[in-house]
């Protein structure tokens, strides 16, 4: 398990990325699709992810494909004051990169913005910076996810609670925003619920910062909290993250938020 706090200091600008949250219906419930980069020497080496990967230079070359796919303009979905050009390159790296990671194939009208993450300058589980985006999308019918065997070496279909369960366990290693993004996702109970959510929600951009503490060798706080630059609270789940025991996790537990 790789429980290794990063404490090295990034100056280098953040990577745009794209990430997919890929869920299903099933008899327990709504699932989420994680992979564990098990290969990885740079970025989160055994960490359990969701789909996804930097936007690269080729993703530009597909805006006349995106933009006819998709119900609306591409900045608009992702309420972003960017180029065309930039937002459907986000949209195709979402689809792309699910489908380089997991065979799935997924057509940009299917993605839906969910979250964008912009890594702090001090990175907790890496040692680079990523301006990502997330988006949620429903397992296609007929569609199969199988990890790649090289970027991810393993792959779980499991609901939300079970996966925060399993991490608290120390079963399975999660970054700070697959953990928010999971806290998030309790409270669907089927992927209809997180498409309209999606849809009907401002995507929310959330820039954690660092706390100095002498107690704990790193706190994380989100937008709402007493010490976050930004006093609006923008998500669901805790505005704190304690690295207690090797891991994250808010100081009283994730309990409230697992019912």
């Amino acid at each position: 398990m790789a429980d290794a706090l990063n404490t090295e200091t990034v100056n280098a600008p953040p990577r745009d990325a794209a990430t997919v949250i890929l869920i299903r219906d099933s008899d327990p419930g709504l699932e989420v699709l994680l992979l564990c980069r098990g290969n990885s020497k740079t970025v989160m080496n055994k960490a359990w992810v969701f789909p996804g990967g930097k936007v690269d230079d080729a993703d530009f070359e597909h805006e006349t494909e995106i933009l006819s796919q998709l119900p609306a303009t591409p900045q608009s979905l992702l309420a972003e004051d960017i180029s065309s050009g930039k937002a459907c390159a986000l949209f195709y790296a979402a689809t792309r990169e699910t489908r380089e990671e997991t065979g799935v194939r997924l057509a940009a009208a299917a993605v839906h913005p969910w979250s964008r993450w912009i890594t702090p300058n001090e990175p907790s589980m890496m040692k680079k910076r990523f301006d990502a985006r997330f988006f949620v999308a429903a397992l296609p019918d007929g569609e199969v996810a199988v990890h790649d065997g090289t970027e991810a070496t393993d792959s779980k279909w499991l609901t939300p609670r079970q996966a925060l369960q399993d991490y608290l366990a120390h079963h399975i290693t999660l970054a700070p925003p697959q953990i928010m993004t999971l806290v998030a996702l309790c409270a669907h109970d089927s992927t209809s619920s997180c498409i309209e959510h999606a849809n009907n929600t401002p995507t929310y951009c959330i820039q954690p910062q660092v706390i100095k503490s002498d107690r704990h060798k790193r706190i994380l706080a989100y937008p709402g909290d007493e010490q976050h630059s930004s006093p609006d609270k923008l998500m669901p789940g805790p505005t704190r993250l304690f690295w207690m025991d090797g891991h994250f996790e808010p100081e009283e537990g994730f309990d409230q938020y697992l019912r």
